[in-house]
Order: structure tokens, then sequence, then C-alpha cells
């Protein structure tokens, strides 16, 4: 009895015990849980952290995507939360305003934030953050993990990051970060780092060689890929797409052991690989397409494989499956002459050597120096004198203009520093002048005044006229604002409207923006000039008998997946992401060499379409010109990127068929047509595909394709493919047209198209 007795008190009191210290580890500091507080103040309340209350246990919250608080020892540990202030983000519910209100105050933020001196995972992403990242990062000692990504955080990556020595992974992808990236080497435990998505360069970063993962795509990167990528040895995942990077690819790349997947492409990269480089067993992705290589490819990529995939079209390659989709050699050559690498190398390779003669005659070459330095000096002050005399720099494009020029333009009121102004609009795109800032003067030159016959017709967001600057044709949408008062962001709205310059769409080419003083109806209007692209739509071509029969197999997935990538760009490719695109096939354009470009997709303006004239029946006399700040975009409809998928999807059914659809009724009976000759015998699916492209695909090809167009049809958005998942496919699909055409055994087979 005793005994028993005994073992209760003992059990009793170990229990409590063990409750002690739970609740010791569990329960939150005073002082840290009053910072929560004053960071969900800070961050205006959102959504999701609207819950938190006197009564809230931090500690016990239950994890969930969007929010986790980690507590040990009675300390935050770690801070995640996601918000929805980002279009760019996967929740579909789109805000009505992007970014935080104009009383946030990021160094406040992150004042508050590093009172939470135990942190080491903090993760705020989509939050609307905005500003300069705070040099008073350096207080988070404990850090192993920082993603601020999807926010809209401007200005250089300060080099008090590389305070922060426990750093693993660091991720800033998204945002509106410039300049170089500070030399990242001395954080020697960083193994994660994903800047992608902002306009950091234009020199490749110093980093580390003990990174597992780099992502830089999306930048405006514009240097050659450093040598020293052959170190590292634990890199498994490369991704520098979409930059501007040029010279050859080095060899040890495709070597590196660790290395699973490796994107370059759409960059200008140029030269011939060695045809004996061997590549790493582990190497399961590669892409090098849109980029300027010459001569045959190395066997170990030369082919797709069962565990390798490999994407290399649109170079100037030779031999094999290559030489379907490719530029001739003149373009690749032509296009190398112009992106020659920077000569700094040179030049200071060339000082470097010549430092021993210039130290032996030292004492006579200042003497030179100094006589020379006298005349330069004398020589710069009156060409200096003349030159700003004559003329003026403009903030907006970095041209010179008379002062005639200038004197008929003192009505427009300049809201942006030179300094300031974003680097895109100071640099050319292939095959673009750079983005820049016209004036109405320019404009009404250019449509003749906007007259009528210069009338193509109404797009979705406004009115469209052809015109001529420069002796070139383009296009001029008139886009009338909803909204008296624009944001005060200039960098960030002008940033996202410079950037809408890509291969697969109807570029950018420049803007200019005018207000009313006395008209109530409206806030102004913006003129956004587009590049003209000449040779009709994609329905024209299906429309038109003749037509039709240039678009064999191949060339039209090379448009499908064109039209993939350039809602690939809006998507992902700017920040915020730009969703509900208007995506149909008289908006898809092809040029001379059938290259698709999307049309009349979304600018990112608080546009309202009406029928009034350009500048709204005013007098320019009336007219104040004035430079604003161009609106963030907001997402029509809660599930714009999924929409935008549908409507690829249905296009994709037309290219495969030939059949235009009409009707929701039309588009239902030739999606269950499909449907049943996907579950049926080939020869069900094959009789479906337009006769123009019979003899011309390889059955799993077509399969591939048709099943993806069936995915994008669905009716529940949520069950849709992301616009990564519909391009991988349409790439795969390409590779296997690509390894049937050049296997002549396939031809006439049971899998052939040939029937």
């Amino acid at each position: 009895m005793r005994i028993s007795s005994f073992s209760c008190s003992f059990t009793a009191l170990f229990t409590l015990i063990v409750m002690q210290v739970s609740i010791a580890r569990g329960q939150l500091a005073p002082s840290e849980t009053g910072i929560l507080f004053q960071v969900q103040q800070l961050l205006e309340y959102p959504q999701v952290l609207q819950g938190w209350n006197n009564w809230t246990n931090f500690c016990y919250l239950p994890p969930s995507p969007s929010l986790k608080v980690v507590c040990s020892d009675s300390h935050v540990t770690e801070l995640t939360v996601v918000g929805n202030k980002s279009s760019s983000s996967a929740s579909p519910n789109s805000p009505k305003q992007n970014t935080l209100s104009g009383n946030f105050s990021i160094d406040a933020f992150f004042t508050t934030l590093t009172k939470l001196s135990n942190l080491k995972v903090l993760s705020l992403v989509s939050l609307g953050l905005w500003g300069p990242l705070p040099t008073k990062i350096n207080r988070f000692w404990s850090l192993q993990a920082l993603n601020v990504s999807y926010n809209f955080i401007y200005g250089q990556i300060p080099q008090d990051i590389l305070s922060l020595k426990n750093l693993t992974s660091l991720v800033l992808a998204h945002n509106l970060l410039n300049g170089t990236v500070p030399d990242l080497r001395s954080l020697v435990l960083l193994q994660e780092l994903n800047l992608g998505g902002n306009h950091l360069g234009p020199t490749f970063p110093s980093l580390g060689n003990d990174l597992v993962t780099i992502i830089l795509k999306n930048n405006s990167l514009r240097s050659v890929i450093p040598s020293e990528i052959k170190k590292f040895n634990q890199l498994q995942q490369l991704d520098i797409s979409s930059n501007k990077l040029i010279g050859p690819i080095p060899p040890a790349l495709f070597s590196l052991p660790s290395l699973q997947s490796l994107d370059l492409a759409q960059n200008q990269l140029s030269g011939a690989l060695p045809t004996n480089i061997s590549c790493s067993v582990k190497l399961q992705f590669v892409d090098i397409s849109h980029n300027i290589l010459i001569g045959k490819l190395p066997s170990c990529i030369a082919t797709n494989t069962s565990t390798r995939t490999v994407i290399s079209s649109w170079n100037c390659l030779s031999g094999g499956k290559n030489a379907s989709y490719q530029h001739p050699y003149s373009f690749c050559n032509k296009e190398a002459l112009a992106v020659k690498p920077p000569s700094k190398s040179k030049e200071h390779k060339s000082s470097t050597i010549k430092l021993g003669i210039v130290l032996g005659i030292v004492g006579g070459v200042l003497g030179i120096a100094g006589v020379l330095g006298l005349l330069i000096y004398v020589i710069n002050r009156r060409s200096k004198a003349t030159t700003d005399d004559d003329h003026v720099y403009s903030i907006f494009d970095g041209s010179v203009t008379s002062k005639r020029s200038v004197a008929s333009k003192k009505s427009v009121r300049r809201a942006v520093d030179s300094r300031r102004v974003p680097q895109t609009m100071r640099s050319a795109a292939i095959g673009l002048p750079p983005y820049r800032a016209f004036t109405l003067e320019e404009m009404e030159d250019a449509t003749n005044n906007f007259d009528p016959l210069n009338f193509i017709g109404e797009g979705s967001q406004g009115q469209l006229y052809k015109g001529f600057i420069d002796g070139s044709e383009v296009m001029v949408k008139c886009v009338k604002l909803k909204q008296k008062n624009l944001p005060q962001s200039m960098i960030q709205q002008i940033e996202v409207l410079s950037k809408l310059r890509h291969l697969h769409l109807v570029s950018i080419l420049g803007h200019t923006i005018v207000t009313y003083q006395d008209h109530s109806s409206t806030a102004g209007t913006v003129f956004v000039v587009l590049e003209h692209v000449s040779n009709g739509s994609l329905r024209d071509y299906l429309a038109d008998e003749r037509k039709r029969e240039i678009l064999r197999w191949p060339q039209r997935m090379a448009i499908i997946i064109g039209v993939a990538r350039g809602i690939q760009f809006l998507h992902t490719g700017v920040a915020p992401g730009i969703f509900g695109n208007n995506v149909k096939i008289e908006n898809v354009l092809l040029d001379d060499t059938l290259t698709a470009k999307l049309s009349d997709y979304k600018i990112p303006l608080p546009s309202k379409v009406g029928s009034e004239s350009p500048l709204n029946g005013k007098d320019a006399s009336n007219i104040n010109r004035q430079v604003f700040h161009l609106p963030l975009p907001t997402c029509s409809t809660e599930n714009a990127e999924k929409e935008d998928v549908y409507q690829l999807g249905v296009i994709l059914l037309q290219v495969i068929t030939g059949k235009l659809v009409t009707s929701n009724r039309a588009l239902d009976e030739l999606r269950i047509q499909v449907e049943k000759g996907l579950a049926e015998a080939p020869s069900k699916l094959q009789a479906l595909v337009d006769p123009s492209t019979r003899g011309t695909f390889a059955y799993e090809s077509l399969k591939t394709a048709a099943e993806m167009a069936i995915n994008c049809l669905k009716k529940e958005s949520r069950t849709r493919p992301s616009i990564e998942d519909v391009l991988w496919n349409l790439q795969y699909s390409i590779q296997i047209q690509e390894g049937w055409t050049s296997t002549s055994g396939n031809l006439g087979g049971p899998h052939s198209s040939s029937y």
C-alpha cells in the first residue's frame, strides 16, 4: 500500500516538473510578445496576422504556409509571414494595393525586428515592403535564413549583409534591387542564393564555392561567366537565364560533380563548345536556348536521354536535330560582334603587364603627364563651354537636346532625379532601341495629330494608332487613366513599364504622360509606344488555307512555346507579375521569322476605355505635361493567373486542330473530341489534327501537347497547371519531335503521324 502511494506521488511530481519545463520553454518573454504586436502594427494588420490579440499564445500557434512562429527558451527563433501584397505570389487573393502605405518605414520595421535577437529564420514574403534594405540588418547576429522575396525593396544590397556570418540561405528574389552584388565569399556557410527577378548587374557577383543553389535569373548581368565556377563542386542548381551574359560558356560547367540543373537560356553567350567535354552523371536538365552559340554540341548534351533533358533551340548550332530550330550562322556572327565583352579586364591586364616598365620610367612619364594634363584641361574647358551653351542633357533618356527644344518643354515638370532613372531606361534590349520618355509633340508628329486614317482600333485598354518615329513604324496606345491622384512611387512604376521588353511580347519602346488641369473626368492619358509587328496574327494564318500550309507541326509548337514564354515573362519576369493578359489567338502576332509576339497584354496602368479622342478634345495649351509615378498593376480576378493558362489552352487546341473557336459551345465540343481521341487509339487523335500538319509530327509529341491543352482547359482553376508546368511540357513535346525528326526509323511507324 505504501509502495503504491509512493509511486502515485512520484508520478504526480514528475508530471508537474515536465509541465513546468514545457511551459517555461513555450511561454514567450513579455518583451518579445510586445515586439510581435509592433510587427503586426507596422505591417498595417495584414490578413494573416489579424487573429493576433492579447490572448494569443504565439509559441503554440499552429504552423501554416502563411504563418509560422517557433520559440525556444522563451525567445522567437523563427518568424515566417507570407502575405498577398504581390500579384506575383501564388495566392489567388490579389490585393487592391500592392505596397504598404506611404506611412510605412522600412527602417523602423527592421529596427523593431532586430530586437528579436535570437531569430534564426526570418521570412517576409509578399507583404508590400518598400524602401531600401536598411544597414541595421547587420544586427541579426544569429540569423541563418533570410527571405524577403516578392516585395518592392529597391536600391543596392547593403554591404552590412556580410555581417551575417551564420547565413545559410539568402532569398531576395522579385524585388527592385539594382547595382552590384556585394562580394559574398565571406559568407562561408551560405548554401542557397536566390536574387532572381531584380535589376542587379552588370558584373557577375563574387560567390563562395560551397553554394548548392544559385539563382540569378531575370537580372541585368552583362559580363562573362567567371572561370572560378569550375570550383563549385557542391553546386546542384545554377539558373542565370534571362540576363545579358556574354562570352563563351566555361566547358567545366557541365562536368561539375553535383550539378543537376543548368539554365543559361536567353543570354548572349557565344562561341562553340568543345566537342570532347564530359558531363556530370547527375546532370538532369540543360537549357542553353536563345543564345548565339555556334558549332556542334558535345555528345553528352547533343541528344535527350531518359535521364537528361537538353534544350538548345534558337542558337546557330549545326548538325543533327538542332538544325531545324536554329538561326542561320550569319545571325550569330552579327550578334556576337555587337556584344563583345567589355574591355575593362583587358585594360587591367594590359596595365598589369606594363607596370614594371612604368615604374622604371616613372620620372619621365610624370613630367610629360603634367604637360599633357594641362593641355587636356584647357581643351575640355573650352569644349564643355561650347556644349553647355548649345545643348542640355535629358534626364529621361540620356539624350542631348537643343535649347530650342527645351524651351518648348518648359511646361513639363520633371519628377525624377536623373541619378535615380532606372537602368533599364538607359540600356537597349537586343534588336530594340533604348527605352525612353517621349514628348507629346513627338506623339502628335508620329501619328499626324492622331489622324483618323492612322486609327487601328480599340484595344482592351485604349485606342491604338499607327505612327512613325525616326523612320520606323510603331504603334501608339492611348491609355486613359482612371484616377486623379497617382501613387508617389516613381521608381517602382517606371521600372515595371520599362521592363516589358521581351522576345515574345510586342515590346514597349517608351511612353509619355499628360494631365489635364481643367478636366474633371480623367486624370490624364498615357501614350505607350509599342514596336510594330507586320506579319499578321496566328488567327490570320490558320484562317488562310495558303498561310496555314506554312505552319507545320514544328513551327506551330515553336509558336505556342513562344506564347507560353511571353506569358511566363509577364507572370514572373517583372515584379509584381502581370495577370489577366487578354490572351487570344488574334493577339498572337507573328514577325517575319514566325516568332510569336503577344500583343494587347495588360499594361500596368489604371485605365478606362472610352471613345473620346486621345487628347479628350483639349487644346495643347490647356495641357500640363507631367511625368508621374506609374501605378502598380492589380489583378482583376482571383484566378487571373490560371485564366491566362486557360486561354493558352484555347489557343493550343486551335493550333492542334486548325479549327478556329468562335463560341464556348464550339470550344466544349472540340475539347470533348480531343479528350476522346486521347482515351482511344492513336488514330482517333491523329484524325483530329489539322490536315496541313499530317506527316510532320511524332505521335508522342502530339499526345503531350493535346494532354496539356486539356489540362489547361479544366473547369476548376486550381486544377490547371502553372505556366511553368505548361512550358516544361511543351518543351518536352518539341524535344520528342526533334528526336523523331532525326530518327528516320520512326517514319511511318506505329507512332508516326503518317497515315
